[in-house]
């Protein structure tokens, strides 16, 4: 019987597809962390309380890229190339979504229209993130390789998306709306379209790694457009609305330290 909980299963019990998962993971962390980085160090004038916290936010992507290599090295593997078409931060810039890293790579201050496309990014990819983690977490919270892993990054997701909320909800109340939420729609559908396509992608890679039948292959393949399909008619709505979060000021301190090694 096909489940998540099996295929994870799947996936977490075979080195080479835990190689290729743990890889794949701990790459996009590191972009968002650069990226992140580098947006806190841009921030326009009279936006410079935003900085401390767009800098935990790039710390917390670098300590979930630190977790998978430490899980990767807890097993006696090293990581692997992340093929390119697995790739879903390199994929989401080529389709224009979010800041493009030679805008960020030069020396000039962004300005709020650029927080509003960073923000908007984030509200997003921090929506697909903290819905994927919630679904491990559930599944694979108590799991004595990974559990801790899992609710670490979990809660950190919860957070980012938080203070994408009210961040944006800030910027919303100072004029921006209209902005904002045609830049979520935009960035929305584009994130689904791309989602859709590295899931194939990764299911490819790992139905050669772990052997899986023809049939197997088609109809988790049948299930991604399927989801894809819901999305792209309804369930993009989730990653658009904006509503005042629980967690208020998720991001106002210090970025938690990663557990060690031994304690992933």
């Amino acid at each position: 019987m096909l489940s998540a909980r099996s295929l994870f299963q799947e996936i977490l019990d075979h080195d080479e597809s835990f190689r290729l998962f743990c890889s794949i993971a701990a790459g996009g962390e590191a972009q968002g962390g650069w990226e992140n980085g580098r947006i806190a160090a841009l921030v326009p004038p009279g936006e410079h309380a935003l900085a401390p916290r767009i800098a935990r936010h790039g710390a917390d992507e670098d300590k979930h890229g630190r977790i998978f290599h430490a899980l990767l090295r807890k097993r006696g593997l090293g990581p692997v190339p992340v093929p390119p078409e697995t790739d879903y931060t390199m994929l989401l810039e080529r389709r224009g979504i979010g800041l493009a890293h030679d805008r960020l790579r030069r020396d000039e201050p962004l300005t709020v229209r650029d927080l509003v496309v960073y923000l908007a990014h984030s509200r997003v990819t921090e929506q697909r993130a903290a819905d994927q983690m919630a679904l491990l977490r559930a599944r694979f919270g108590d799991d004595p390789g990974i559990g801790k892993a899992l609710r670490v990054i979990a809660d950190d997701e919860d957070n980012h998306l938080a203070y994408t909320h009210e961040e944006l909800l800030r910027l919303a109340a100072a004029g921006h709306g209209r902005l904002i939420q045609r830049t979520l729609r935009t960035y929305a559908l584009a994130e689904i379209r791309v989602h859709r396509d590295v899931s194939l992608a990764v299911m490819a890679r790992m139905a050669r790694i772990l052997g899986w039948s023809r049939t197997r292959s088609a109809v988790l393949a049948a299930g991604i457009h399927a989801a894809y399909a819901y999305e792209r008619l309804a369930g993009w709505h989730r990653m658009v609305r904006l509503r005042v979060p629980e967690r208020r000021d998720a991001l106002g301190g210090p970025a938690a330290p990663a557990p060690a090694p031994e304690h992933v």
